[in-house]
This record gives structure tokens, sequence and C-alpha cells, in this order.
């Protein structure tokens, strides 16, 4: 993971007494939590929550101001954990990230400032037909702020979660949240200068906004999607299509594998096997192969059409060594920079042995400028918590194919486009190491 799971707390709120005999709250105060959520559908049916909060100086301490980066990459781990609980158990949790930050911090007596509510989750009983809800809107956008204050080393960890809040006034409602076509713009903003619309990533790993060809102008031209990006005819291009990773009658193996998966300190030098890097991009980017198992097809992101994927390939057998771009779309590998990456990618991530031993390296980036003028400053919370979501997912995966994996948060930002060859406006986010285990 990331950093310091510590500083993540969940808290649970019911809605009703069926289930439960002791209530956390003399007055379940569900409404509230309705109205702080702006009458999110799911919390209409649903008789539970969970809200992630994050308690920051228990990761500022060590990271200081970067640790807001890592509270959320870490909760995104966390949340990908709960996912995938929530199919062992037959519960199907629909994420909220769009909510009245102080009304939500005070309905659970946090004072926003240690401790903050960062994301909610309602659990649907699938063994309750009206629990059974269509996917709704995941996010919400917050003001963007462009006048940006001169603020001290150890203050920006502060100031930023506090430029990421919505208001209790913001005017969103449950309607919005049901049509997920429906654009929003941040409130309270005015356009960001020289991004144009068309760079939001277009190519979705999920199914929610694919199917649009029944609405568009037949005369219009089409956009140029992720499908055809980074498609150079003189580049190296690999088909990643794969058989899905079997997780055992019942998922016992996905259970065991949740219980026991750790983060790997040291790697041999022995290649990964193609097979295997192909499987772990196939679990984490597409669930919808792995229905048949049980799986849920469409699990809640906030968007991950922000986010793209680079892969940094050292030693992988039958894969020259470069950097590629995943196409999840189009299941394929596209190289865009060929060379050997053992020590650039050492130096990018601090001198950690971690980044020159690994087999392949994925890169998790977005186009900032993009995604803030879709969600606001409240686009950092969203594209961090999915970034570790990927993660999480890649992890478990590696877990099950015995290899060895370790996410690092800490790297040289401003070099490690120039040395992959990543296009300018795409900002890391996140960095999966891959790798054979050594043996202690």
């Amino acid at each position: 993971m990331a950093g310091n799971v510590a500083a993540t707390r969940w808290a649970l709120q019911l809605s009703g007494a069926d289930a439960f005999t002791v209530a956390l709250w003399d007055d379940h105060p569900w409404q509230a939590l309705q109205a702080a959520c702006f009458w999110h559908p799911a919390l209409a049916t649903t008789q539970l929550a969970l809200v992630v909060s994050a308690v920051f100086q228990r990761s500022a301490w060590r990271y200081q101001d970067r640790a807001y980066r890592r509270v959320f990459l870490d909760s995104g781990h966390l949340l990908g954990n709960l996912e995938l609980a929530g199919t062992l158990s037959d519960y199907r949790p629909h994420l909220i990230g769009g909510f009245a930050d102080a009304l939500l911090n005070q309905l659970l007596y946090l004072d926003g400032q240690t401790e903050s509510a960062i994301a909610l989750l309602a659990l649907a009983d699938l063994f309750q037909v009206d629990q059974n809800l269509p996917v709704a809107r995941c996010a919400l956008p917050s003001p963007a702020h462009y006048d940006i204050a001169t603020v001290a080393s150890g203050d920006l960890l502060a100031y930023l979660h506090e430029n990421t809040l919505i208001t209790a006034d913001a005017g969103f409602g449950q309607q919005q949240q049901k049509n997920q076509d429906e654009p929003l713009s941040p409130p309270h903003t005015a356009p960001i200068q020289g991004v144009d619309a068309s760079d939001k990533a277009s190519d979705k790993t999920s199914d929610k906004t694919s199917d649009k060809s029944d609405k568009t102008d037949a005369n219009a031209k089409p956009e140029k999607s992720l499908a055809d990006k980074y498609n150079f005819p003189f580049g190296i291009t690999v088909s990643t299509k794969t058989q899905p990773i079997a997780w055992g009658n019942h998922l016992e193996a996905l259970e065991n594998t949740l219980l026991t998966r750790r983060s790997t300190r040291r790697y041999t030098t022995a290649p990964l096997h193609q097979a295997d890097l192909f499987a772990l991009l196939d679990f984490a980017y597409h669930p919808e192969h792995y229905r048949w198992q049980g799986f849920d097809q469409q699990p809640d992101y906030f968007d991950l059409s922000l986010i793209e994927t680079f892969v940094a390939i050292s030693n992988v057998e039958t894969l020259e060594s470069g950097c590629y771009y995943y196409a999840p779309q189009a299941q394929e590998l596209r190289q865009i920079r060929f060379n050997q990456f053992h020590q650039d990618l050492h130096f990018l991530c601090l001198g950690q042995d971690l980044g020159r031993d690994a087999g392949a390296v994925i890169f998790h980036t977005a186009n900032l400028a993009a995604a803030v003028k879709q969600y606001g400053d409240r686009a950092y919370r969203y594209l961090h918590m999915d970034a570790g979501h990927l993660g999480q997912r890649l992890n478990l995966a590696a877990v099950r194919r015995d290899l060895g994996v370790s996410g690092i948060a800490g790297f040289f930002d401003d070099q490690v486009n120039e040395l992959l060859s990543i296009p300018a406006e795409e900002a890391v986010l996140y960095i999966t190491t891959i790798g054979q285990k050594a043996i202690r």
C-alpha cells in the first residue's frame, strides 16, 4: 500500500433495527445522512452505510504534506477490499464521494480538520429485492480554485483539504445523481483556460457509459478514443487477452487472499512470466470477465475514465524492455519508448530497490487540468482513491499468482514523465511494482 493504513478509519451507520439489537445512535439519524449526501438514491432503500474517515496526522507525522496523497491511496486500497468482501457476503457497496463535508462530519462528531470523512458506501443487501439497485453517480464536483495562495510547507495538507470541500448549499439533487449522463460543472468556478472538453478520456474500463451510440449525431465527427491512442505503426503492440484468474469454488481463494495479502519488500532478478502480467491487468481492469465466478461485473469507481495506465517493462519473458501504454478497451500494450529502465526506475522510486528489481512497474496517471475541469479540486480525492482501488486489485491478483507486489507513492513527480516518455500533461498518481518474491 501507499503509506499508513492506520490513518484511515471506518464508521458504521444504521437505518432501522431489523438486523441489529444494538444501535449506534438512539435516534438513528438516517435522514441526516441522506441530506448530507444530497439524497443519493442508494440511501433511499439501503439500511447500512460505511463511512471512511481520515486521521491526517497519523500519516502526516511521517510523510508531511504528501500524506494527503497517501491517505487517499490507502483508502482506495480499503475500498477495493470492501468491494470484494461484498462479493463474498452478498452485499453490493454503492460508492458515494459527493457529500456536504461539514454535515457528514457533524453527524459523526468529527471536527473536519484532525479527522474528516472522505468517502461513504451504502451497503445493499442483494437478498432484498428492493436493494438490487441501478448504478448511480459516485462523484460530485467541488469548486475549483485558481487563485492559489502562498502556503508554507507543512500547511499544504490542511489548505488542500479545505479547497476540496463541498458545501451544503451546492444545490445538488437526487435526480442529478441518478442520471450519470447529465454533465455537472464545479459550482461557482470559471472555465480552465486552455483545456478543451476533448481532453477528457473517452475510453472507459467499465461499461457504465460506453454505450452512447444511439444518442450521437450520425453526421458528427467521431472523437478519437483511447482505443486509437499511442497506436504507432512502428511500435510493438501486444494483445493482453487472457483467461481469467480462477478464484476457486465459492471464491475460497479470494477470502484467503484478502486475509494474507502483504506488500513485498524484496524481489529476485528472475523474470516475470508474460501470462502473469496479463492476468493481473485483466483482473484489475476487466471485472466483467469475472461475472461467472460471482464477482460484481461493474463495481463502483469515482471515474476511471480520468485514469490512464503505463507499464515499464524491465524483465518480463518474451516482452521487449520499454515503456508501454495499456489500452484497456482494446486489451493491448503499446510500446511508446524502447529502453531498459532498471536504473531509471531505481532513481524515480527514490532509490528503492523495489523499483530497480521489479519485472514490471505500473504507473497510474491523470490529466489534472481535465479532471479539475470536471470535478473541481475534489478531483484530487477521486483520482487517488480510484488509483488505490485499482492498485488493490493488482495486489490481490499478484498474491493469487504467487507474485511479489508493492505500491509506491514516493517518487520524483517531475521526472517520471521525461524518463518514461509519458505525456507532460499526465501527472503520476501511483506506482505498483511487480516481481518475483525473494525467499527470506
